[in-house]
């Protein structure tokens, strides 16, 4: 397969969004994207509305037979091409088989969604946790999000094209306590996100963070601190973000946090960031601080 591979992905820009942040099915996309944790949840369905945006889209996940499950039914809704690879996302060995896979079947990613991870096995203080529970929940996210990077940006640097987003929470930015591990993989992921995008200054490949809000899944449902919360936030609002960001319309906001539940693509497009809003910092202890 050459290296230079599809076309970058875009938006027609004849086509208006809606203002839920959910953009048109038909809206014009191209080149590959590759989710993880896409044979369910979220993950799913952005591998679903990416492939309806017209993007060939590799769906990674571990559990074989209902990932080609979701991809299959994918393509027999969409019409686009899709692919199923099966990998555990803190294999090395694994991750780069399955992006070969990728380059191999559909051609060079121009969009990695990093949307594979686990939670905490229950709401506990972390002295009470399992120490390998535990530890699992944080390389899911940061080692997982690395390696699928590690593998992936590379390519994207030498065609000078292609996007990275990482899904963010909540509890990137504040801990909740009895999540300590998910807390600590999300703030991680936050601060891979910003190093990425520093190291690829001058290029015209972006790394993001999104938060998705609280959206109706299977996992979020198994967190007791959900149960009862009906004001989910749509998925189609967070098909939307990844979409518009796909599309190069985001770019601005490279290396910083979106919110789907708090904003949409056009409040972001039309108002850019200031210093460094959306950032992990430290808020200053008196005038001089040199940590703030």
């Amino acid at each position: 397969m050459p290296d230079e591979g599809p076309r970058p992905p875009h938006r027609s820009q004849a086509r208006d969004e809606p203002r839920d942040g959910a953009a048109h099915r038909d809206a014009d996309l191209s080149g590959v994207a590759l989710v993880t944790g896409a044979g369910s949840g979220i993950g799913r369905a952005l591998a679903e509305g990416l492939a309806a945006r017209g993007m060939a889209v590799a769906g990674l996940a571990r559990s074989g037979d209902r990932l080609r499950t979701a991809m299959d039914e994918i393509a027999a809704v969409t019409g686009s091409r899709t692919l199923a690879v099966t990998a555990d996302v803190t294999d090395r060995a694994a991750v780069d088989a399955a992006v070969a896979e990728v380059a191999e079947q559909l051609g060079r990613v121009d969009l990695l969604v990093n949307s594979a991870g686990a939670i905490d096995g229950a709401e506990e203080p972390l002295w009470e946790a399992d120490p390998d529970q535990w530890w699992d929940v944080v390389s899911s996210h940061v080692r997982g999000g690395f390696l699928l990077s590690r593998a992936v940006v590379p390519w994207m640097v030498l065609r000078n094209r292609g996007r990275i987003v990482n899904l963010a929470s909540g509890m990137s930015v504040r801990a909740r306590p009895q999540y300590s591990a998910y807390s600590v993989a999300k703030t991680g992921l936050m601060r891979l996100t910003e190093a990425l995008e520093g190291a690829l200054e001058g290029t015209d490949v972006h790394a993001f963070d999104v938060a998705p809000g609280v959206v109706d899944t299977p996992m979020t449902r198994s967190m007791a601190m959900w149960q009862g919360f009906e004001e989910w936030t749509p998925v189609e609002r967070v098909v939307g973000m990844v979409a518009a960001i796909a599309a190069g319309e985001l770019d601005a906001w490279g290396g910083r946090l979106l919110h789907v539940a708090h904003e949409t693509p056009a409040d972001l497009a039309a108002r850019g960031p200031e210093g460094d809003a959306r950032r992990l910092r430290l808020r200053p202890w008196g005038d001089g601080d040199p940590l703030g």
